[in-house]
């Protein structure tokens, strides 16, 4: 019994140390709830989606803060200005993995964020407006 105390240990070590690489989860809230909270004014839609992505569509009022200016290292004092702590943000990109990603930047800034597991394509079929063009 005590020979396997070592390996249970590294085990639930290696366990814990996978699940803080995991980052964060898609948020479980319905796209039903993210429209009508953006609608609101208690949320913002953040596209994380690179320019020639977002030039090619995008949904009508969301912020632009593609994922490579988070990467970048973005102060501070300009996130404060693009986006604010006083909302929840969701995160959206194509198809779920970039949004994750930013939501994971964000949080550890402070940010109430929630990563949307449905893509651009997916909001528009849902009913979010597109932008103008």
């Amino acid at each position: 019994m005590n020979a396997l105390k070592p390996l249970l240990l590294i085990f639930v070590t290696a366990g814990l140390l996978v699940s803080t690489l995991n980052g964060a989860e898609p948020t479980k809230d319905s796209l039903a709830t993210v429209k009508k909270n953006v609608e609101n004014d208690k949320a913002v839609l953040v596209d994380v989606r690179e320019k020639g992505e977002w030039d090619n569509g995008h949904i009508a009022g969301a912020t632009f803060l593609p994922l490579s200016e988070l990467r970048n290292g973005i102060s501070k004092s300009v996130l404060a200005k693009r986006i604010s702590k006083d909302q929840v943000i969701y995160t959206h990109c194509a198809v779920g993995i970039r949004s994750c990603r930013a939501a994971d930047y964000l949080l550890k800034h402070g940010y109430d964020v929630r990563p949307l597991k449905p893509g651009y394509k997916d909001l528009v079929a849902a009913g979010f407006k597109k932008a103008k063009e």
